[in-house]
């Protein structure tokens, strides 16, 4: 039973690591296997206010989403040879696997769900600082580690709303003045 505390603790460091020594580090590369997290997940997510519509497609499909998925898997085969000395250990590592895509997807298919119950993901994407809040399930190494930097709620998010409303209603009288 101990191996459920630990594949909770592990599992949410090993998403911390990847995030941001992998995803954001080696990313940045464009010629990098992990290029499609910086630069078309989070240019998704930054143009679409948090949606990434590749999550609209098939997960068959080679694009940022079925990568994601294809590395999960790849995590999940990794632990699963564990399972006969470690079986709750390797029962919650593949449920944090599982757990972390279904929420991930959700996030940026529905970004006010993704607003109010995972608000340090939501913060990644869209606030100032998006090489902070590396968590996306639970925000525990972030707090540990004090890279938790909070915009959901705060001045500046309500300034930056206002200037995307003001930008939108220029836009729209644009399109109407062009009609």
């Amino acid at each position: 039973m101990i191996g459920i505390p630990i594949a909770l603790v592990v599992a949410n460091a090993t998403e911390w690591v990847m995030h941001k020594h992998v995803l954001h580090k080696l990313g940045r590369n464009k010629k990098s296997l992990w290029a499609f997290h910086w630069h078309e997940h989070h240019g998704n997510s930054r143009r679409n206010g948090m949606v990434d519509e590749t999550y609209g497609r098939s997960p068959f499909g080679w694009h940022a989403q079925s990568k994601e998925l294809l590395a999960l898997i790849g995590a999940g085969l990794m632990v699963l040879p564990l399972a006969p000395i470690a079986p709750f250990y390797t029962g919650t590592a593949l449920y944090c696997i599982g757990e972390y895509y279904f929420k991930h997807r959700r996030s940026h298919e529905d970004p006010e769900w993704a607003r109010e119950n995972l608000p340090w993901h939501y913060d990644h994407h869209m606030g100032p600082n998006q090489h902070a809040n590396w968590c996306v399930v639970r925000p525990w190494m972030d707090n540990w580690l004090g890279t938790r930097e909070p915009y959901v709620g705060t001045e500046r998010e309500a300034k930056d709303i206002a200037k995307r409303a003001a930008r939108s209603a220029k836009a729209e009288a644009k399109t109407k003045v062009a009609a």
